[in-house]
Protein backbone atom coordinates (compact mmCIF):
# COMPACT_ATOMS: atom_id res chain seq x y z
CA UNK A 1 0.00 0.00 0.00
CA UNK A 2 2.73 2.27 0.82
CA UNK A 3 4.35 2.24 -2.88
CA UNK A 4 1.39 2.49 -4.44
CA UNK A 5 0.98 5.59 -2.27
CA UNK A 6 4.18 6.90 -2.88
CA UNK A 7 4.12 6.63 -6.95
CA UNK A 8 0.51 7.79 -6.81
CA UNK A 9 1.37 10.89 -5.14
CA UNK A 10 4.61 10.98 -6.84
CA UNK A 11 3.09 10.86 -10.12
CA UNK A 12 0.95 13.67 -9.02
CA UNK A 13 3.41 15.88 -7.99
CA UNK A 14 5.34 15.07 -11.27
CA UNK A 15 2.33 16.00 -13.48
CA UNK A 16 1.72 19.21 -11.99
CA UNK A 17 5.12 20.12 -12.59
CA UNK A 18 5.18 19.14 -16.24
CA UNK A 19 2.11 21.20 -16.64
CA UNK A 20 3.57 24.18 -14.96
CA UNK A 21 6.84 23.90 -17.41
CA UNK A 22 4.33 23.15 -20.51
CA UNK A 23 2.42 26.15 -19.54
CA UNK A 24 6.42 28.68 -18.91
CA UNK A 25 7.70 26.98 -21.70
CA UNK A 26 4.75 27.81 -24.05
CA UNK A 27 3.95 31.51 -22.36
CA UNK A 28 7.52 32.55 -21.63
CA UNK A 29 8.91 30.44 -25.05
CA UNK A 30 6.64 32.41 -27.22
CA UNK A 31 7.57 35.84 -25.32
CA UNK A 32 11.10 35.36 -25.79
CA UNK A 33 11.05 33.89 -29.45
CA UNK A 34 9.04 36.87 -30.45
CA UNK A 35 11.50 39.19 -28.98
CA UNK A 36 14.57 38.11 -29.68
CA UNK A 37 13.02 38.74 -33.13
CA UNK A 38 12.28 42.23 -32.90
CA UNK A 39 15.32 42.65 -31.59
CA UNK A 40 17.42 41.31 -35.07
CA UNK A 41 15.04 42.74 -37.06
CA UNK A 42 16.05 45.98 -35.11
CA UNK A 43 19.23 45.42 -35.60
CA UNK A 44 19.17 44.65 -39.48
CA UNK A 45 17.23 47.54 -40.27
CA UNK A 46 19.51 49.54 -38.37
CA UNK A 47 22.46 48.43 -40.53
CA UNK A 48 19.84 48.84 -43.46
CA UNK A 49 19.67 52.45 -43.01
CA UNK A 50 23.47 52.92 -42.28
CA UNK A 51 24.11 51.20 -45.54
CA UNK A 52 21.66 53.31 -47.67
CA UNK A 53 23.35 56.65 -46.03
CA UNK A 54 26.58 55.92 -48.59
CA UNK A 55 26.16 57.79 -51.99
CA UNK A 56 27.49 55.58 -54.28
CA UNK A 57 27.02 51.63 -54.68
CA UNK A 58 30.86 50.60 -54.83
CA UNK A 59 30.13 52.77 -50.80
CA UNK A 60 27.39 50.86 -50.14
CA UNK A 61 29.11 47.56 -50.93
CA UNK A 62 32.18 48.79 -48.90
CA UNK A 63 29.89 49.04 -46.12
CA UNK A 64 27.83 45.66 -46.73
CA UNK A 65 31.16 43.96 -46.43
CA UNK A 66 31.55 45.69 -43.60
CA UNK A 67 28.60 45.30 -41.76
CA UNK A 68 28.37 42.19 -43.02
CA UNK A 69 31.43 40.86 -40.98
CA UNK A 70 31.16 43.24 -37.96
CA UNK A 71 27.44 42.23 -37.11
CA UNK A 72 27.35 38.32 -39.00
CA UNK A 73 24.22 39.16 -41.55
CA UNK A 74 24.27 38.28 -45.00
CA UNK A 75 24.15 42.06 -47.29
CA UNK A 76 21.77 41.52 -50.62
CA UNK A 77 21.80 45.26 -53.01
CA UNK A 78 19.10 44.63 -55.58
CA UNK A 79 18.57 47.18 -58.43
CA UNK A 80 14.50 48.39 -58.78
CA UNK A 81 13.49 45.49 -60.97
CA UNK A 82 14.76 42.72 -58.72
CA UNK A 83 18.35 41.61 -60.22
CA UNK A 84 20.73 41.00 -57.69
CA UNK A 85 23.32 43.68 -57.85
CA UNK A 86 25.43 42.26 -54.90
CA UNK A 87 25.54 39.76 -52.18
CA UNK A 88 27.89 39.11 -49.52
CA UNK A 89 27.90 35.48 -49.40
CA UNK A 90 27.08 34.50 -52.99
CA UNK A 91 27.35 35.44 -56.48
CA UNK A 92 24.96 37.88 -58.20
CA UNK A 93 24.95 35.81 -61.09
CA UNK A 94 24.02 32.73 -59.67
CA UNK A 95 21.06 33.86 -57.87
CA UNK A 96 17.05 34.56 -59.11
CA UNK A 97 15.23 37.55 -59.41
CA UNK A 98 14.28 38.89 -55.86
CA UNK A 99 11.33 41.36 -56.94
CA UNK A 100 8.22 38.77 -56.13
CA UNK A 101 10.22 37.72 -52.70
CA UNK A 102 7.77 39.30 -49.85
CA UNK A 103 10.18 41.90 -48.11
CA UNK A 104 10.57 43.47 -51.17
CA UNK A 105 7.75 43.85 -52.27
CA UNK A 106 6.52 45.34 -48.42
CA UNK A 107 9.55 47.67 -48.74
CA UNK A 108 8.55 48.52 -52.17
CA UNK A 109 4.83 49.60 -50.77
CA UNK A 110 6.22 51.08 -46.90
CA UNK A 111 9.73 51.50 -47.49
CA UNK A 112 10.71 48.73 -45.17
CA UNK A 113 9.38 45.10 -45.13
CA UNK A 114 10.54 42.21 -43.29
CA UNK A 115 9.92 38.06 -43.42
CA UNK A 116 11.11 34.80 -41.95
CA UNK A 117 11.65 32.08 -43.88
CA UNK A 118 13.80 28.64 -45.08
CA UNK A 119 16.39 30.79 -46.92
CA UNK A 120 16.86 28.88 -49.80
CA UNK A 121 20.14 29.64 -50.13
CA UNK A 122 21.14 28.52 -46.98
CA UNK A 123 18.65 26.21 -46.19
CA UNK A 124 18.15 27.44 -42.05
CA UNK A 125 15.26 29.70 -41.14
CA UNK A 126 15.95 33.42 -42.03
CA UNK A 127 15.04 36.56 -40.69
CA UNK A 128 14.93 38.93 -44.05
CA UNK A 129 14.81 42.74 -43.58
CA UNK A 130 14.63 44.82 -46.59
CA UNK A 131 14.62 48.79 -46.88
CA UNK A 132 14.20 50.91 -50.15
CA UNK A 133 17.13 53.12 -51.72
CA UNK A 134 16.24 56.07 -53.38
CA UNK A 135 13.76 59.03 -52.01
CA UNK A 136 10.20 59.26 -51.33
CA UNK A 137 9.16 59.75 -55.56
CA UNK A 138 11.44 57.89 -56.77
CA UNK A 139 12.85 54.00 -55.70
CA UNK A 140 15.89 53.26 -57.65
CA UNK A 141 17.03 49.76 -55.65
CA UNK A 142 16.86 47.56 -52.47
CA UNK A 143 19.32 46.54 -49.47
CA UNK A 144 18.21 43.58 -47.86
CA UNK A 145 19.88 42.09 -44.47
CA UNK A 146 19.82 38.44 -43.72
CA UNK A 147 20.16 37.01 -40.29
CA UNK A 148 19.59 33.03 -39.76
CA UNK A 149 17.58 32.58 -36.59
CA UNK A 150 20.45 30.23 -34.89
CA UNK A 151 20.66 33.00 -31.85
CA UNK A 152 17.07 32.69 -31.37
CA UNK A 153 16.94 28.31 -31.78
CA UNK A 154 19.80 28.64 -29.50
CA UNK A 155 17.75 30.81 -26.76
CA UNK A 156 15.03 28.31 -27.15
CA UNK A 157 16.84 25.64 -26.66
CA UNK A 158 18.94 27.11 -23.63
CA UNK A 159 15.67 27.67 -22.65
CA UNK A 160 14.30 24.14 -23.17
CA UNK A 161 17.30 22.84 -21.46
CA UNK A 162 16.67 24.68 -18.75
CA UNK A 163 13.11 23.88 -18.13
CA UNK A 164 13.77 20.10 -18.96
CA UNK A 165 16.53 20.65 -15.91
CA UNK A 166 14.29 22.53 -13.61
CA UNK A 167 12.02 19.59 -14.21
CA UNK A 168 13.96 16.25 -13.65
CA UNK A 169 14.93 18.73 -10.43
CA UNK A 170 11.72 19.16 -9.78
CA UNK A 171 10.68 15.40 -9.89
CA UNK A 172 13.48 14.32 -7.42
CA UNK A 173 12.21 16.52 -5.10
CA UNK A 174 8.55 15.80 -5.58
CA UNK A 175 9.74 11.66 -5.35
CA UNK A 176 11.13 13.28 -1.93
CA UNK A 177 8.37 14.40 -0.98
CA UNK A 178 5.72 12.31 -2.03
CA UNK A 179 8.24 9.14 -0.15
CA UNK A 180 8.42 11.49 3.50
CA UNK A 181 4.59 12.46 3.09
CA UNK A 182 3.45 9.20 2.22
CA UNK A 183 5.42 7.70 5.18
CA UNK A 184 3.87 10.17 7.87
CA UNK A 185 0.31 9.27 5.57
CA UNK A 186 0.49 5.80 5.19
CA UNK A 187 1.75 4.54 8.71
CA UNK A 188 -1.72 5.53 10.20
CA UNK A 189 -3.79 4.22 7.40
CA UNK A 190 -1.59 1.03 7.44
CA UNK A 191 -2.51 0.52 11.37
CA UNK A 192 -6.10 1.29 10.18
CA UNK A 193 -5.81 -1.23 7.34
CA UNK A 194 -4.27 -4.10 9.38
CA UNK A 195 -7.43 -3.31 12.61
CA UNK A 196 -10.24 -3.34 10.28
CA UNK A 197 -8.74 -6.45 8.49
CA UNK A 198 -8.58 -8.38 12.19
CA UNK A 199 -12.01 -6.91 12.49
CA UNK A 200 -13.17 -8.18 9.42
CA UNK A 201 -11.73 -11.88 10.71
CA UNK A 202 -13.99 -11.14 13.70
CA UNK A 203 -11.19 -10.57 16.00
CA UNK A 204 -11.11 -7.25 18.39
CA UNK A 205 -7.49 -5.79 18.34
CA UNK A 206 -7.76 -3.41 20.82
CA UNK A 207 -7.84 0.71 19.97
CA UNK A 208 -6.19 2.39 17.70
CA UNK A 209 -3.83 4.63 19.03
CA UNK A 210 -3.08 7.58 16.48
CA UNK A 211 -2.82 10.67 18.48
CA UNK A 212 -2.93 13.35 14.98
CA UNK A 213 -5.63 16.17 15.01
CA UNK A 214 -6.34 16.04 11.49
CA UNK A 215 -8.69 13.61 9.75
CA UNK A 216 -6.47 10.43 10.43
CA UNK A 217 -6.88 11.43 14.27
CA UNK A 218 -10.80 11.90 13.84
CA UNK A 219 -11.26 8.67 11.65
CA UNK A 220 -8.99 6.53 14.02
CA UNK A 221 -11.27 8.21 17.04
CA UNK A 222 -14.65 7.26 15.30
CA UNK A 223 -13.07 3.89 14.28
CA UNK A 224 -12.95 2.95 18.01
CA UNK A 225 -16.25 4.16 18.58
CA UNK A 226 -18.00 1.99 15.90
CA UNK A 227 -15.63 -0.83 17.10
CA UNK A 228 -17.16 -0.15 20.40
CA UNK A 229 -20.60 -0.16 19.81
CA UNK A 230 -19.70 -2.89 17.52
CA UNK A 231 -18.35 -5.14 20.07
CA UNK A 232 -21.04 -4.27 22.51
CA UNK A 233 -24.57 -4.94 20.07
CA UNK A 234 -22.09 -8.31 18.96
CA UNK A 235 -22.03 -9.44 22.55
CA UNK A 236 -25.21 -8.59 23.57
CA UNK A 237 -26.84 -10.12 20.05
CA UNK A 238 -24.24 -13.44 21.04
CA UNK A 239 -25.62 -13.54 24.61
CA UNK A 240 -29.23 -13.10 23.02
CA UNK A 241 -28.80 -15.84 20.59
CA UNK A 242 -27.22 -18.02 23.35
CA UNK A 243 -30.14 -17.58 25.17
CA UNK A 244 -32.81 -18.52 22.64
CA UNK A 245 -30.42 -21.40 21.57
CA UNK A 246 -30.22 -22.38 25.33
CA UNK A 247 -34.32 -21.96 25.41
CA UNK A 248 -34.51 -23.71 22.01
CA UNK A 249 -32.43 -26.62 22.66
CA UNK A 250 -34.00 -26.90 26.44
CA UNK A 251 -37.69 -27.13 25.05
CA UNK A 252 -39.06 -30.39 25.93
CA UNK A 253 -41.90 -29.64 23.58
CA UNK A 254 -40.59 -30.40 19.70
CA UNK A 255 -40.62 -27.10 17.83
CA UNK A 256 -39.20 -26.48 14.11
CA UNK A 257 -39.90 -23.21 11.90
CA UNK A 258 -41.50 -23.04 8.30
CA UNK A 259 -39.34 -20.18 5.53
CA UNK A 260 -41.52 -18.26 3.41
CA UNK A 261 -42.19 -20.86 0.90
CA UNK A 262 -43.54 -22.97 4.20
CA UNK A 263 -40.68 -25.25 4.01
CA UNK A 264 -38.85 -26.84 7.17
CA UNK A 265 -35.64 -24.61 7.60
CA UNK A 266 -34.87 -25.40 11.64
CA UNK A 267 -35.85 -27.81 14.38
CA UNK A 268 -34.94 -28.21 17.88
CA UNK A 269 -33.41 -31.40 20.11
CA UNK A 270 -36.58 -32.39 21.22
CA UNK A 271 -38.10 -33.09 17.51
CA UNK A 272 -35.31 -35.68 16.83
CA UNK A 273 -35.94 -37.25 20.43
CA UNK A 274 -40.12 -37.01 19.66
CA UNK A 275 -39.68 -37.93 16.44
CA UNK A 276 -36.71 -40.24 16.56
CA UNK A 277 -37.63 -42.58 13.15
CA UNK A 278 -40.26 -42.46 10.77
CA UNK A 279 -39.73 -38.86 9.10
CA UNK A 280 -35.79 -38.78 8.64
CA UNK A 281 -34.06 -35.09 8.38
CA UNK A 282 -37.24 -32.71 7.70
CA UNK A 283 -34.70 -29.76 6.92
CA UNK A 284 -36.37 -28.87 3.19
CA UNK A 285 -39.19 -30.66 3.25
CA UNK A 286 -42.74 -29.27 3.89
CA UNK A 287 -44.84 -30.58 6.85
CA UNK A 288 -46.91 -32.60 4.70
CA UNK A 289 -44.02 -34.16 3.25
CA UNK A 290 -42.19 -34.91 6.53
CA UNK A 291 -45.30 -36.04 8.26
CA UNK A 292 -47.98 -37.25 5.96
CA UNK A 293 -50.48 -35.83 7.59
CA UNK A 294 -54.07 -34.55 6.88
CA UNK A 295 -54.97 -32.57 10.06
CA UNK A 296 -52.14 -30.80 10.25
CA UNK A 297 -52.08 -29.67 6.62
CA UNK A 298 -55.30 -28.68 7.34
CA UNK A 299 -54.74 -26.86 10.30
CA UNK A 300 -51.62 -25.01 8.26
CA UNK A 301 -53.95 -24.38 5.96
CA UNK A 302 -56.57 -22.83 8.46
CA UNK A 303 -53.47 -20.48 10.08
CA UNK A 304 -52.30 -19.14 6.79
CA UNK A 305 -55.52 -17.40 6.07
CA UNK A 306 -55.35 -14.60 9.06
CA UNK A 307 -51.94 -15.63 10.68
CA UNK A 308 -53.42 -15.72 13.87
CA UNK A 309 -52.08 -17.93 16.67
CA UNK A 310 -53.97 -21.45 16.61
CA UNK A 311 -54.27 -24.66 18.78
CA UNK A 312 -55.48 -28.09 17.91
CA UNK A 313 -54.93 -31.77 19.19
CA UNK A 314 -53.70 -33.79 15.89
CA UNK A 315 -53.10 -37.47 16.03
CA UNK A 316 -49.80 -38.33 14.42
CA UNK A 317 -48.29 -42.00 13.56
CA UNK A 318 -50.12 -45.01 12.43
CA UNK A 319 -48.44 -48.04 14.22
CA UNK A 320 -48.08 -46.17 17.32
CA UNK A 321 -49.94 -43.01 17.59
CA UNK A 322 -49.43 -39.52 19.67
CA UNK A 323 -51.84 -37.14 20.73
CA UNK A 324 -50.14 -33.82 20.35
CA UNK A 325 -51.37 -30.16 21.43
CA UNK A 326 -49.83 -28.39 17.48
CA UNK A 327 -49.58 -24.87 18.19
CA UNK A 328 -48.95 -22.39 15.07
CA UNK A 329 -47.94 -18.61 15.11
CA UNK A 330 -46.04 -16.56 13.56
CA UNK A 331 -42.60 -14.92 14.05
CA UNK A 332 -42.76 -11.20 14.56
CA UNK A 333 -40.00 -8.59 14.11
CA UNK A 334 -39.01 -10.07 10.59
CA UNK A 335 -37.89 -7.44 7.84
CA UNK A 336 -41.01 -6.75 5.74
CA UNK A 337 -40.15 -8.81 2.90
CA UNK A 338 -39.96 -11.83 5.59
CA UNK A 339 -42.43 -14.30 6.94
CA UNK A 340 -41.66 -16.98 8.94
CA UNK A 341 -44.30 -19.62 11.01
CA UNK A 342 -43.18 -21.44 14.14
CA UNK A 343 -44.98 -24.85 15.05
CA UNK A 344 -44.90 -26.17 18.31
CA UNK A 345 -45.56 -29.65 19.13
CA UNK A 346 -46.94 -30.29 22.59
CA UNK A 347 -47.07 -34.09 23.63
CA UNK A 348 -50.23 -34.94 25.49
CA UNK A 349 -50.14 -38.67 24.68
CA UNK A 350 -49.59 -39.37 28.40
CA UNK A 351 -51.62 -36.59 29.60
CA UNK A 352 -54.89 -38.24 27.26
CA UNK A 353 -53.93 -41.98 28.60
CA UNK A 354 -53.62 -40.53 32.34
CA UNK A 355 -57.14 -39.08 31.98
CA UNK A 356 -58.18 -41.96 30.21
CA UNK A 357 -56.78 -44.81 32.97
CA UNK A 358 -58.67 -41.81 35.41
CA UNK A 359 -61.73 -42.70 33.48
CA UNK A 360 -61.03 -46.17 33.73
CA UNK A 361 -60.02 -46.16 37.37
CA UNK A 362 -63.34 -44.18 38.73
CA UNK A 363 -65.67 -46.61 36.31
CA UNK A 364 -63.91 -50.01 37.95
CA UNK A 365 -64.02 -48.16 41.28
CA UNK A 366 -67.86 -47.64 40.64
CA UNK A 367 -68.28 -51.34 39.23
CA UNK A 368 -66.17 -53.27 41.35
CA UNK A 369 -68.05 -51.31 44.90
CA UNK A 370 -71.73 -51.64 43.09
CA UNK A 371 -71.16 -55.08 42.33
CA UNK A 372 -71.28 -56.42 46.30
CA UNK A 373 -73.22 -53.63 47.64
CA UNK A 374 -75.64 -54.39 45.56
CA UNK A 375 -75.28 -57.96 46.36
CA UNK A 376 -75.25 -57.17 50.52
CA UNK A 377 -78.50 -54.97 49.50
CA UNK A 378 -80.26 -57.65 47.97
CA UNK A 379 -80.05 -59.81 50.91
CA UNK A 380 -80.93 -57.24 53.47
CA UNK A 381 -84.22 -56.65 51.47
CA UNK A 382 -84.87 -60.47 51.18
CA UNK A 383 -84.00 -61.02 54.54
CA UNK A 384 -86.10 -58.18 55.74
CA UNK A 385 -89.38 -59.53 53.69
CA UNK A 386 -89.68 -62.73 56.30
CA UNK A 387 -86.40 -64.58 54.39
CA UNK A 388 -85.00 -63.87 58.15
CA UNK A 389 -87.57 -66.37 60.15
CA UNK A 390 -86.18 -69.41 58.01
CA UNK A 391 -82.65 -70.06 59.73
CA UNK A 392 -81.62 -71.99 56.74
CA UNK A 393 -82.49 -69.35 54.10
CA UNK A 394 -81.25 -66.58 56.58
CA UNK A 395 -77.99 -67.92 57.41
CA UNK A 396 -76.81 -68.63 53.49
CA UNK A 397 -77.44 -64.53 53.21
CA UNK A 398 -75.49 -63.76 56.02
CA UNK A 399 -72.87 -65.79 54.41
CA UNK A 400 -73.51 -64.14 51.03
CA UNK A 401 -73.27 -60.81 53.10
CA UNK A 402 -70.02 -61.96 54.89
CA UNK A 403 -68.37 -62.78 51.57
CA UNK A 404 -69.25 -59.47 49.86
CA UNK A 405 -68.30 -57.27 52.61
CA UNK A 406 -64.77 -59.20 53.10
CA UNK A 407 -64.50 -58.34 49.08
CA UNK A 408 -65.08 -54.70 50.29
CA UNK A 409 -62.88 -54.79 52.49
CA UNK A 410 -59.90 -56.47 50.52
CA UNK A 411 -60.92 -53.60 47.71
CA UNK A 412 -60.54 -50.83 50.54
CA UNK A 413 -57.31 -52.37 51.86
CA UNK A 414 -56.00 -52.77 48.60
CA UNK A 415 -56.82 -49.50 47.35
CA UNK A 416 -55.04 -47.82 50.41
CA UNK A 417 -51.91 -50.16 50.29
CA UNK A 418 -51.66 -48.50 46.72
CA UNK A 419 -51.78 -44.73 47.76
CA UNK A 420 -49.76 -45.20 50.47
CA UNK A 421 -47.63 -46.43 47.92
CA UNK A 422 -47.48 -44.32 45.18
CA UNK A 423 -47.42 -41.44 47.81
CA UNK A 424 -44.59 -42.95 49.36
CA UNK A 425 -45.92 -42.83 52.78
CA UNK A 426 -45.46 -46.90 53.29
CA UNK A 427 -43.38 -47.86 55.88
CA UNK A 428 -41.17 -50.67 55.42
CA UNK A 429 -39.06 -52.32 57.18
CA UNK A 430 -35.89 -53.53 55.55
CA UNK A 431 -33.91 -56.30 57.02
CA UNK A 432 -32.03 -59.71 55.60
CA UNK A 433 -34.31 -62.27 54.97
CA UNK A 434 -33.54 -65.43 54.08
CA UNK A 435 -36.13 -66.54 50.81
CA UNK A 436 -36.89 -69.78 53.29
CA UNK A 437 -38.28 -68.09 55.72
CA UNK A 438 -40.35 -66.24 54.04
CA UNK A 439 -41.67 -69.21 52.05
CA UNK A 440 -42.57 -70.75 55.51
CA UNK A 441 -45.32 -68.22 56.25
CA UNK A 442 -47.07 -68.64 52.65
CA UNK A 443 -46.65 -72.18 51.03
CA UNK A 444 -49.17 -73.84 53.73
CA UNK A 445 -51.46 -71.05 52.35
CA UNK A 446 -51.01 -71.38 48.70
CA UNK A 447 -50.62 -75.92 49.34
CA UNK A 448 -53.97 -75.72 50.97
CA UNK A 449 -55.46 -73.49 47.40
CA UNK A 450 -53.75 -75.79 45.18
CA UNK A 451 -54.89 -78.66 46.47
CA UNK A 452 -58.35 -77.69 46.63
CA UNK A 453 -57.97 -77.40 42.24
CA UNK A 454 -55.46 -80.19 42.13
CA UNK A 455 -52.79 -77.91 41.04
CA UNK A 456 -49.35 -79.97 41.77
CA UNK A 457 -47.00 -76.94 43.65
CA UNK A 458 -43.33 -77.63 43.79
CA UNK A 459 -40.42 -75.01 44.89
CA UNK A 460 -36.53 -75.05 44.54
CA UNK A 461 -34.68 -73.11 46.83
CA UNK A 462 -31.02 -74.17 47.00
CA UNK A 463 -29.64 -74.20 50.37
CA UNK A 464 -26.65 -71.59 49.30
CA UNK A 465 -28.99 -68.82 48.45
CA UNK A 466 -27.76 -65.30 49.61
CA UNK A 467 -30.60 -63.48 52.28
CA UNK A 468 -32.52 -60.67 50.48
CA UNK A 469 -33.57 -56.96 51.35
CA UNK A 470 -36.67 -56.41 51.89
CA UNK A 471 -39.56 -55.79 54.43
CA UNK A 472 -41.07 -59.42 55.47
CA UNK A 473 -44.40 -59.16 55.15
CA UNK A 474 -44.29 -56.99 52.48
CA UNK A 475 -41.86 -59.67 50.41
CA UNK A 476 -44.58 -62.33 51.58
CA UNK A 477 -47.48 -60.21 50.42
CA UNK A 478 -45.67 -59.79 46.52
CA UNK A 479 -45.16 -63.76 46.67
CA UNK A 480 -48.65 -64.54 48.07
CA UNK A 481 -50.22 -62.07 45.17
CA UNK A 482 -48.12 -64.11 42.51
CA UNK A 483 -48.84 -67.65 43.62
CA UNK A 484 -52.17 -67.05 44.27
CA UNK A 485 -53.09 -65.69 40.68
CA UNK A 486 -50.89 -68.84 39.31
CA UNK A 487 -53.36 -71.32 40.89
CA UNK A 488 -55.93 -69.05 40.17
CA UNK A 489 -55.09 -68.95 36.69
CA UNK A 490 -54.21 -72.59 36.25
CA UNK A 491 -56.79 -75.72 35.46
CA UNK A 492 -56.67 -79.11 37.55
CA UNK A 493 -54.38 -81.18 36.73
CA UNK A 494 -51.17 -77.88 35.85
CA UNK A 495 -48.98 -77.03 37.89
CA UNK A 496 -46.94 -74.28 39.18
CA UNK A 497 -43.13 -74.39 40.87
CA UNK A 498 -41.14 -72.02 42.63
CA UNK A 499 -37.28 -71.56 41.58
CA UNK A 500 -34.74 -69.02 42.89
CA UNK A 501 -31.16 -68.26 41.59
CA UNK A 502 -28.59 -65.44 41.46
CA UNK A 503 -28.62 -62.81 38.81
CA UNK A 504 -25.39 -61.50 39.10
CA UNK A 505 -23.59 -60.38 42.18
CA UNK A 506 -26.41 -58.07 43.91
CA UNK A 507 -29.69 -59.35 42.78
CA UNK A 508 -31.89 -62.26 43.83
CA UNK A 509 -33.91 -63.68 41.05
CA UNK A 510 -37.22 -66.03 41.97
CA UNK A 511 -39.27 -67.36 39.17
CA UNK A 512 -42.92 -68.66 39.28
CA UNK A 513 -44.39 -70.39 36.59
CA UNK A 514 -47.75 -71.92 35.59
CA UNK A 515 -49.37 -74.30 33.11
CA UNK A 516 -52.35 -72.07 33.10
CA UNK A 517 -54.79 -70.43 30.54
CA UNK A 518 -51.74 -67.61 29.52
CA UNK A 519 -51.58 -64.31 28.44
CA UNK A 520 -52.17 -62.90 24.79
CA UNK A 521 -49.12 -60.44 23.84
CA UNK A 522 -51.20 -57.36 23.24
CA UNK A 523 -52.44 -57.55 27.54
CA UNK A 524 -48.79 -57.85 28.68
CA UNK A 525 -48.19 -54.33 28.62
CA UNK A 526 -51.36 -53.31 30.75
CA UNK A 527 -50.50 -55.71 33.68
CA UNK A 528 -50.34 -54.11 36.75
CA UNK A 529 -52.71 -51.36 35.78
CA UNK A 530 -55.31 -51.20 38.57
CA UNK A 531 -58.28 -52.94 38.06
CA UNK A 532 -57.44 -54.48 34.74
CA UNK A 533 -57.79 -58.21 34.43
CA UNK A 534 -56.98 -60.72 31.84
CA UNK A 535 -60.42 -62.83 32.46
CA UNK A 536 -62.45 -60.63 34.17
CA UNK A 537 -65.05 -63.42 35.12
CA UNK A 538 -62.53 -66.15 36.73
CA UNK A 539 -60.84 -63.07 38.57
CA UNK A 540 -64.40 -61.69 40.09
CA UNK A 541 -65.61 -65.13 40.65
CA UNK A 542 -62.22 -66.00 42.62
CA UNK A 543 -62.77 -62.94 44.85
CA UNK A 544 -59.90 -61.23 42.80
CA UNK A 545 -59.99 -56.94 43.38
CA UNK A 546 -58.10 -56.70 40.06
CA UNK A 547 -55.48 -54.59 42.24
CA UNK A 548 -52.65 -57.59 42.89
CA UNK A 549 -50.17 -57.10 39.83
CA UNK A 550 -50.48 -53.36 40.35
CA UNK A 551 -49.60 -53.35 43.90
CA UNK A 552 -46.75 -56.19 43.27
CA UNK A 553 -44.94 -53.70 40.93
CA UNK A 554 -45.26 -51.10 43.53
CA UNK A 555 -43.46 -52.96 46.46
CA UNK A 556 -40.94 -53.88 43.84
CA UNK A 557 -40.18 -50.49 42.77
CA UNK A 558 -40.21 -49.82 46.75
CA UNK A 559 -37.92 -52.56 47.59
CA UNK A 560 -35.43 -51.54 44.63
CA UNK A 561 -36.31 -54.27 42.58
CA UNK A 562 -38.57 -54.68 39.41
CA UNK A 563 -41.00 -57.76 37.98
CA UNK A 564 -40.84 -59.71 34.46
CA UNK A 565 -43.88 -61.25 32.91
CA UNK A 566 -43.36 -63.59 29.73
CA UNK A 567 -46.38 -65.54 28.85
CA UNK A 568 -48.14 -67.44 25.51
CA UNK A 569 -52.03 -67.94 25.79
CA UNK A 570 -52.21 -71.53 26.53
CA UNK A 571 -48.43 -71.94 27.54
CA UNK A 572 -48.59 -70.64 30.55
CA UNK A 573 -47.00 -67.54 32.47
CA UNK A 574 -43.22 -66.67 33.64
CA UNK A 575 -43.32 -64.06 36.59
CA UNK A 576 -39.68 -63.21 37.20
CA UNK A 577 -38.87 -60.78 40.59
CA UNK A 578 -36.06 -59.52 41.31
CA UNK A 579 -34.45 -58.35 44.67
CA UNK A 580 -31.52 -56.88 46.36
CA UNK A 581 -29.68 -59.19 47.72
CA UNK A 582 -28.50 -58.28 51.48
CA UNK A 583 -25.46 -55.30 51.32
CA UNK A 584 -22.63 -57.36 53.53
CA UNK A 585 -23.06 -61.00 51.43
CA UNK A 586 -22.73 -59.28 48.36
Amino acid sequence: MKKNLVYKLFATYLLLALVAILTVNVYLGGHIKVHLKEKIEQDLLTYAKLINVTASMEEMESAARHIAETAGTRVTLIDKRGFVLADTESSPSEMENHFDRPEIQESRVRGAGQATRLSATLGIETLYVAVAIGDESKTVGYIRLAKPLTEVKDSMNALNLALFQSFLLIGAISFLVAFVFSQRLVSPIQEMEEFTTKLQKGEFPGKLLISAADERGRLARNINYLVNELREKIDWATEEKSKLEAAFSSMTDSVFILDDDGVIEVYNDSFKSMFPAGHGDVIGKTPLDAFRNVDLQDTLERFNENKQILSREITIGNGDPRVMEVTLCPIRGLPAHETKTMIVFHDVTRVKKLEKMRADFVANVTHEIKTPLTAILGCIETLSRGAIDNRDTALHFLDVIGRHAERLNRLVDDLLTISDLELGELPLSIEDLPLESVLTVLWPLIESQALKKNVHLAKDVPSELLPLRGDKDRVVQVLLNVLDNAVKFTDSGGSVSLTARHAGQDTLEIKISDTGIGIPKSDLSRLGERFYRVDRARSRQSGGTGLGLSIVKHLMAAHGGRVDITSRPGGGTDVRLFFPLAKNNV
